[in-house]
């Protein structure tokens, strides 16, 4: 089985990839991957210094830079350089690299790896749920450590999983943007849903106010119609009350015309 193997290394005008990448300063923090004891690689002389944690664009691009293909097949050593970069740092104006170990792992050694993995996600206080940065590094040195020990063993497993652990890395990087892109989106909606929102208010304050005179108004006419109600039924019961008067002073004058002239009609 043929391999197709990259170096990360590259010449550039004279100079090497690794040469023009910022090194990071200050010893690194332990990690669960094993790694041989550090080499000194002389005085750190004209090389640039980054803080521990960030990364430079020229360091992506060495990790992404490649060369054709070597017919050969490679070493062991070679594959699992190439999976698990060797660190690089400043300390007291030295310059130290620290490649992966290639001791092989035995049953006691994975054993110890998952306890070291509960110690620090314990004693780093990582949350056991949510998104937790600190739990995300561990498990991802943990996985690092895992395909370390299978490249041993295995070199065509090694690089088998480190797709996977490559594509992991790619679908977590992608939830993670839209996890942002998603948080950006809803704060404006809700900057938007907040400015709409006062306008509504000033809106139901005038509405309300309307209401207000508007009743103030229903109030003054209804009071106005009973005051014109009771004004008419007065004015209608003085009429009938003179109506009736009028109407037996009448029926009176028409009795004694009746008698007066039943009187006339008897002397006749």
């Amino acid at each position: 089985l043929k391999f197709k193997f990259f170096l990360f290394t590259k010449r550039v005008s004279g100079h090497t990839m690794r040469d023009m990448i910022a090194i990071a300063a200050g010893r690194p923090r332990e990690s669960l991957v094993k790694y041989d004891p550090p080499l000194e690689l002389g005085r750190a002389q004209g090389m640039k210094t980054v803080e521990r944690g960030k990364t430079t664009i020229a360091s992506q691009i060495m990790k992404k830079t490649t060369m054709p293909p070597v017919e050969s097949k490679p070493n062991t050593d070679d594959i699992l350089h190439a999976i698990l970069p060797p660190r690089e740092w400043v300390e007291d104006g030295k310059h130290y690299i620290q490649y992966v170990t290639n001791q092989p792992a035995t049953r006691l050694d994975v054993i110890q790896l998952q306890e070291s993995l509960d110690k620090q996600l314990m004693e780093r206080q990582a949350r056991e749920t949510g998104i937790c940065p600190v739990r995300e590094e561990l498990y991802s040195q943990c996985f690092d450590e895992l395909i370390r020990e299978v490249t041993l063993n295995c070199p065509e497993r090694g690089l088998l999983l480190l797709r996977v652990r490559d594509e992991i890395k790619m679908a977590i990087a992608a939830y993670r943007t839209l996890y942002q892109n998603s948080v950006a989106f809803g704060m404006r909606k809700q900057l938007e849903a907040e400015k709409g929102k006062a306008e509504d208010e000033t809106r139901i304050a005038e509405y309300l106010a309307e209401k207000a005179d508007l009743e103030e108004r229903v109030e003054e006419l209804r009071a106005k119609c009973d005051a014109i109600e009771r004004r008419e039924k007065q004015k209608s019961a003085v009429e009938a009350n003179r109506r009736k008067e009028e109407i037996d002073y009448l029926n009176g004058q028409f009795k004694h015309l009746q008698q007066f002239l039943a009187s006339q009609e008897n002397k006749g």
